[in-house]
């Protein structure tokens, strides 16, 4: 079968640091290669490349060959990032379908097949709706249409399935693999092993840039692993008090409709040096809950108690010290970080404007933060574009980190992370949470790493407690 995408010798380097070093890679209709590697080994840099898009100031050597404009589709990690918040999917889709020429039924016939080979059952929904009132499987087969409208004969997916509970993530594994049945070349980044084993034909392995293996998935992939995680803690050695406490809140989500409700007279509490695991299937008002504690959102109704004093709604009306005490490290890393300056820069920023730190000193706890979240100081002096994303999420934490909060709202954190690097991540926090007496409101789909750092479980369905305990 002739390849539909070559990559021979590719080579880029950022401020002298090379990125990838002569990665070589086949990509063939119908079929699914699969890079994995730790985070930072070159997997996103390396799939992007056959987009034709790299990292700001990157030098490029090797060959690529690609079927040309608009047959390489992209399905980014966090798939809300590519579509326009302010259109309606239904819009989104008309506008590349309409290029194609033709009545308005043929445009619309042409909308829904794609739709529909994306695996989505219910397009007239799906097209009335925005990007954010769709989950994030929706999200991701949308973006998956908008790359069969336009002709992709090659789709590369960056974590496709991290952050997603068992549920939403098989079904994004079905909806893959129904797009390679059809012909289509995959290139999937990945973490995800079980995902990977299910999906992959063929396998890269990437460490520090290079290729270590590849070959046949079933070859090359290591045989499945129990995690080594912290050790649960006994009842007997579990805090007490409360720290941050949420009172019978219930949030809303403003549309042109009206307000839709989210979460529905939710109480929780999470003590000094205690971990509160939130989880639930997407879309069941996790984050939302998590937004509402650390000041993001302020729609709702009830109270958020800090030590027992109301906080303000709104991020914008907390004080300095108020801002400090409740920190929210962000699922999608990249989003929250600006593309222009220096990570370490941005990181040491908190201390400066939380802690009126002086620069030096900030910059100082900076570096040293980072450094025990594995990432050296020569890294983090690059720009945001030039980390990877388990990279990114590290010096998320880390900013978070250096305001000294009380309590710290995690997202997802560990969903970008390969297996080393989150059991680290981890036993860092659960670290923290025992010196500090840091309180974690740790939200995750990982049952795995929740059973592990967490004294108690908030179980989340349809924007209603259904279980904590």
């Amino acid at each position: 079968m002739n390849p539909v995408a070559e990559v021979d010798g590719l080579r880029v380097r950022v401020d002298g640091s090379t990125l990838v070093d002569g990665v070589s890679l086949v990509v063939r209709p119908g079929r699914v290669t699969a890079l994995v590697g730790p985070s930072g080994s070159g997997k996103t840099t390396t799939g992007r490349a056959l987009l034709g898009e790299f990292p700001p100031g990157a030098r490029v050597d090797g060959r690529i060959t690609t079927p040309g404009p608009g047959a390489v589709g992209y399905i980014p990690q966090h798939p809300a990032a590519v579509l326009n918040p302010a259109r309606r999917a239904g819009a989104l889709l008309w506008d590349i379908a309409a290029r194609g020429g033709g009545s308005r039924r043929d445009i619309r016939d042409r909308v829904e097949h794609a739709l529909r080979r994306a695996q989505l059952s219910d397009p007239d929904t799906v097209l009335r709706r925005y990007p954010h009132q769709l989950s994030g499987g929706q999200q991701q087969r949308v973006v998956i249409a908008q790359a069969l409208l336009l002709g992709a004969q090659v789709i590369v997916a960056d974590e496709p399935t991290t952050g997603q509970d068992p549920a939403t993530k098989q079904g994004v594994v079905e909806t893959l693999a129904e797009v390679a049945r059809q012909g289509i070349a995959l290139v999937l980044l990945s973490h995800d092993l079980d995902a990977v084993r299910q999906l992959a034909d063929e396998a890269v392995v990437l460490r520090v840039g290079r290729v270590v293996d590849h070959g046949p998935a079933d070859e090359v992939l290591p045989a499945p692993s129990r995690p080594a995680l912290p050790a649960p803690r006994s009842a007997a050695a579990r805090p007490v008090g409360t720290r941050l406490a949420v009172r019978e809140l219930t949030a809303r989500h403003r549309t042109v409709r009206g307000a839709t409700p989210v979460l529905q007279g939710i109480t929780v509490s999470v003590a000094p040096g205690e971990c509160l695991a939130v989880v639930g299937r997407s879309g069941s008002g996790k984050t939302t809950l998590g937004r509402c504690m650390a000041g993001l959102h302020s729609a709702y109704d009830g109270t958020v108690l800090l030590d027992g004093a109301p906080l303000p709604r709104s991020l914008r009306a907390r004080t300095r010290a108020e801002l400090a005490s409740v920190q929210y490290v962000f699922q999608d890393p990249r989003a929250s970080f600006g593309e222009h300056r220096p990570v370490l820069d941005q990181v040491a920023r908190t201390a400066v404007r939380l802690r009126a730190a002086d620069r030096e000193t900030a910059r100082r706890a900076a570096v040293s933060t980072l450094e025990e979240l594995g990432l050296a100081e020569d890294l983090v002096t690059r720009l945001p574009g030039a980390l990877s994303g388990g990279e990114l999420q590290r010096a998320a934490l880390a900013r978070s980190l250096l305001a000294e909060p009380g309590v710290l709202v995690c997202d997802e954190i560990t969903s970008g992370l390969d297996s080393a690097t989150r059991d680290a991540i981890l036993a860092h926090l659960a670290g923290l949470r025992e010196r500090n007496a840091l309180g974690l409101v740790f939200i995750t789909h990982d049952r795995a790493a929740a059973g592990a750092l967490a004294d108690r479980t908030a179980l989340l369905d349809a924007g209603c407690l259904v279980g904590c305990g």
